[in-house]
């Protein structure tokens, strides 16, 4: 889409760079796009999920710890470190930070 309205608008007289500048893609990016033979906005087109993505049952996990009585009004700051003195580890800090983001409120 983005490169249609790149097009028309240099049709009616508008320079790339004004264009691709309004657009929020760089110069570089339309070139490369045009020569694709695709030919389509790529942006956010990821199709692919990252290898060390967490399990339903991993995510579980996590939250069902950070639920706990004893963690619940604490921030993954300090659940993690106490888990650590207790010889057990779950994640690091910034996971079940993530977990508790994306799960909404419990």
């Amino acid at each position: 889409m983005a490169i249609t309205l790149i097009t028309e608008a240099c049709t009616n007289g508008a320079r790339k760079s004004k264009a691709c500048e309004l657009t929020g893609i760089s110069l570089r990016t339309l070139q490369r796009w045009k020569s694709n033979k695709e030919s389509t906005d790529q942006r956010g087109s990821r199709k692919t999920s990252p290898p060390n993505k967490l399990t339903e049952e991993e995510k579980s996990s996590i939250l069902e710890v950070c639920n706990q009585e004893k963690y619940r009004s604490l921030p993954p700051k300090q659940i993690v470190p106490m888990l650590a003195d207790e010889g057990k580890y779950i994640a690091s800090v910034r996971i079940p930070a993530n977990v508790n983001t994306y799960s909404g409120p419990t």
